[in-house]
């Protein structure tokens, strides 16, 4: 956390600011470990203060050894006696996450004290994992593994998309997770044309394709996993699509490296896509960044103009989708690294047959 600390200062100074208040609950936790649902956490120069309620104070104290933990009746009121106190005129927020009603209390609270508007300063630094970060994930991502190879015994026709969302849950949590990273998408038959299906009432039936997308949320940092099965034999289609985006999937993994901008990396799938007539039925991103959250900065796209670095953890998940016919997704989390990448998550990409 100390080096977190560090680095924050430094972007704070370069851009000129004073304090930088945090409200985001994922950055918060970023730079001072604290797990709790209500805290301000103040940034100075030379202090970080945590500012929690009685019930939080005792945990407060116990994961954020670099700050002050100040146990506030109320929150505002504090941050105001804390800002008087050091003498501090300028207060930095988080413009991304502030809305204008909470601007509007802070203004009118903070009187005598001008709010700046700053823009992924914490964020920024999110997107370099250190290798602390990278043991939880890797194990995040061995979570969503196993529950993968555990959901092939489960699935059959018959059962619903929402049966198979419960018992990956289920099973991430036996695993150690504390929940999964986001809402489970399975989509089935036609509906797995839609890439965010999120787990409907549909039964699946015999001849569906059945995409998967799921991650586990572990020690405060996310896995996310995608992988498409047919229940009974592949028609001609559904083997040509599966095996385009297969190629464009691997493709990528191959080639993708250090110094790339995530538009170069997008278009490596792309591209594939493209040339085979599907590039109109590609219409999301390639990958993300992944962490505290499960989409973060840097972003694989057409518009992704951040350049890849070592350290950086994202996805790559290109697919296919065909209105009222069906799709096909396949994603791996990885880690840029200067002499290649590393895989997290390693489950196989054959096209499975379930029965």
């Amino acid at each position: 956390m100390e080096q977190r600390l560090i680095r924050l200062r430094e972007a704070m100074t370069a851009q000129g600011l004073e304090a930088m208040l945090i409200l985001k609950k994922e950055n918060r936790f970023y730079i001072s470990g604290f797990t709790g649902s209500t805290g301000y956490l103040l940034v100075t120069h030379d202090e970080a203060i945590l500012l929690t309620d009685f019930r939080y104070t005792e945990q407060a104290t116990e994961q954020c050894p670099h700050c002050r933990v100040v146990e506030a009746k109320e929150l505002l009121e504090s941050l105001k006696s804390e800002l008087a106190a050091k003498k501090l005129t300028k207060l930095a927020f988080e413009k991304d996450f502030v809305n204008y009603g909470l601007y509007e209390t802070l203004r009118n609270k903070l009187d005598g004290v001008t709010l700046e508007p700053a823009s992924d300063l914490v964020e920024s630094i999110r997107m370099f994992k250190d290798e602390s970060e990278l043991v939880i994930m890797r194990k995040a991502a061995q979570i969503a593994d196993q529950t993968f190879s555990h959901i092939l015994g489960v699935l059959r026709p018959g059962i619903s998309e929402i049966d198979v969302a419960l018992e990956l849950e289920f099973h991430m949590r036996k695993l150690g997770a504390k929940c999964s990273s986001f809402d489970i998408i399975v989509a089935s038959g036609t509906r797995s044309s839609l890439p965010h299906g999120v787990a409907s009432e549909k039964i699946l039936e015999a001849g569906d394709l059945v995409t998967m997308d799921f991650g586990a949320y572990y020690q405060g940092y996310c896995s996310d996993l995608t992988r498409t099965v047919v229940l009974g034999q592949p028609n001609d289609k559904q083997r040509e699509i599966y095996d385009i985006v297969l190629k464009s999937q691997l493709f990528t993994l191959e080639n993708i490296k250090v110094g790339m901008t995530g538009i170069e990396a997008d278009a490596l799938a792309r591209d594939i896509i493209t040339e085979h007539g599907y590039g109109d039925n590609f219409g999301h991103s390639l990958g993300h960044g992944l962490g505290t959250v499960v989409h973060e900065m840097p972003s694989l796209s057409v518009r992704g103009n951040i350049v890849l670095e070592p350290g950086m953890v994202v996805t790559v998940e290109p697919g296919i989708y065909i209105p009222n016919f069906g799709g096909v997704r396949i994603e791996d989390d990885i880690v840029m690294q200067e002499g290649g990448i590393e895989i997290l998550t390693s489950s196989t990409k054959e096209l499975l047959i379930i029965g």
